[in-house]
């Protein structure tokens, strides 16, 4: 946006702002009669007369978080969709003063815009999370923590304390805010020719590791299966139930099946054992002496 463009952008936001904070307050008595006049038949002129008296509203509310790095007229703008969703929501014959009741939609709306266009990474999914991204700075402040780098353990204990949370996810939060977010495209110091994503490290394996490691599990399994042919009947169900199955049976309740005590299975469980990793030892190539886990 041009320096103009913007000066005009700037200009038209504090017109509205000094144009609402003129508009004339409602007594509680008119208040009640615009509510009433849009809830029953949806008179527009009532509706916006009700919502220009409470746009002053809207500017106090989003004025609290304009240090989210957001432009307030945005704020401004998001918080006038919560107060006419209000509107669309009150009830006058409730008896309570519709900017008490508006409040907390106008709130509502402008954090959730923050959360969407704080950063490109999803912040305050949960309930947690969202008391956590508007608190943590005020709590800090509060508790006498310094709000650059990191907390010390004892101040997270004490904010984790004070919302009921669990520590971890203050941890979590204090790390996310401490640091804006960044693009992997951007050069490395002032004149760098290379950029950040160029010295990350891929940890994943390469392709032709995959492509090993996919055919030695065939191998593998098809060394089990045979080595597997040697047991006998019993020692193949025990080594099946025992160690192929998902979840594992006791030995008691294979004892129990087979007729036989707990200790003499895990006998019979170890000497299968014995034979499997000798019989994948000897199509391994490995020494006798040689110890084959799994």
């Amino acid at each position: 946006m041009s320096a103009t463009a913007n000066d005009l952008s700037l200009n038209a936001d504090r017109r509205f702002i000094r144009k609402a904070m003129h508009a004339p307050l409602l007594s509680a008595e008119r208040e009640q009669a615009l509510a009433l006049a849009w809830r029953r038949d949806g008179d527009e002129a009532a509706l916006h007369e009700l919502i220009t008296a409470y746009t002053r509203l809207v500017i106090a509310v989003a004025g609290r978080y304009r240090h989210y790095g957001l432009a307030l007229s945005d704020l401004v703008q998001e918080g006038v969709v919560g107060l006419m969703q209000a509107a669309e929501r009150f009830d006058p014959e409730r008896e309570v003063r519709f900017s008490t009741y508006a409040g907390w939609w106008v709130r509502a709306a402008i954090q959730d815009f923050i959360l969407r266009n704080w950063s490109i990474v999803r912040t305050g999914t949960t309930a947690a999370q969202k008391t956590l991204f508007f608190n943590l700075r005020r709590l800090r402040s509060q508790i006498g923590e310094v709000q650059d780098g990191p907390m010390p353990p004892d101040g997270r204990r004490r904010v984790a304390e004070h919302l009921g949370i669990r520590e971890a996810d203050v941890e979590r939060m204090d790390l996310r805010l401490s640091g804006a977010d960044q693009s992997l495209n951007r050069p490395i110091g002032e004149d760098g020719e290379n950029e950040w994503q160029d010295v990350l490290a891929d940890d994943r394996a390469t392709p032709e590791q995959t492509v090993l490691e996919m055919r030695d599990a065939v191998t593998r399994a098809r060394w089990l299966e045979a080595a597997l042919e040697g047991l006998t009947p019993r020692e193949r169900m025990i080594i099946a139930e025992r160690r192929l199955a998902e979840e594992g049976v006791t030995l008691e309740s294979l004892g129990q099946v087979l007729g036989i005590s707990k200790e003499r299975v895990r006998q019979i469980e170890q000497n299968a054992m014995s034979k499997l990793r000798a019989e994948i030892g000897r199509r391994a190539g490995l020494a006798p002496d040689e110890r084959l886990e799994f």
